[in-house]
């Protein structure tokens, strides 16, 4: 057990990045982020004795947290009827959106839950071929909406830059 426990620390040491990642897209506040965290490391726990190898660790590890996140976010919905927050709402001046990296963490955040997970891995480097294997999808939709979230991103940066001259 010990052994194990030992393991999966190490495991979880060298994998945190994706998941810190998912939980900043899904999550605004930092504190949320932090339960997030915590809940998605208490279900890979649970759940680390079902890894069976047929896929890369990293590709488990991210399956596990996007689904962990992914219902979550749906019983939080639930609990919560209210209007949807516009990145417009969020972003008030210029002093609140210190670089282009806090702009594009509020940009992903309004992304649609796939092309939020979609985006978060090819930002991670992730191929195609092993996001569509992450988010069971196949390549060429992976590919498709890639582009359209692309075009989109480009759009709204464009606007919010704009909106601040």
């Amino acid at each position: 057990m010990e052994l194990q426990k030992q393991n999966f620390i190490r495991i979880i040491k060298g994998n945190q990045g994706i998941v810190r990642s998912l939980c900043k897209a899904y999550y605004i506040k930092y504190e949320d982020q932090r339960d997030a965290y915590q809940d998605i490391i208490l279900q890979l726990w649970k759940s680390f004795d079902t890894f069976r190898g047929e896929s890369a660790l990293s590709t488990w590890i991210y399956r596990v947290s996007l689904n962990t996140l992914l219902t979550k976010v749906r019983k939080e919905r639930k609990k919560i009827i209210t209007e949807p927050l516009l990145i417009s709402d969020l972003i008030t001046s210029r002093a609140m959106v210190d670089d282009d990296r806090e702009l594009l963490s509020v940009v992903i955040q309004s992304l649609k839950d796939v092309d939020k997970a979609i985006v978060i891995l090819y930002l991670e480097g992730y191929k195609n071929k092993e996001i569509s294997q992450a988010l069971d999808i196949t390549p060429t939709n992976v590919s498709t909406r890639l582009n359209r979230v692309k075009t989109e991103l480009k759009a709204k940066f464009k606007n919010h830059h704009h909106e601040f001259k």
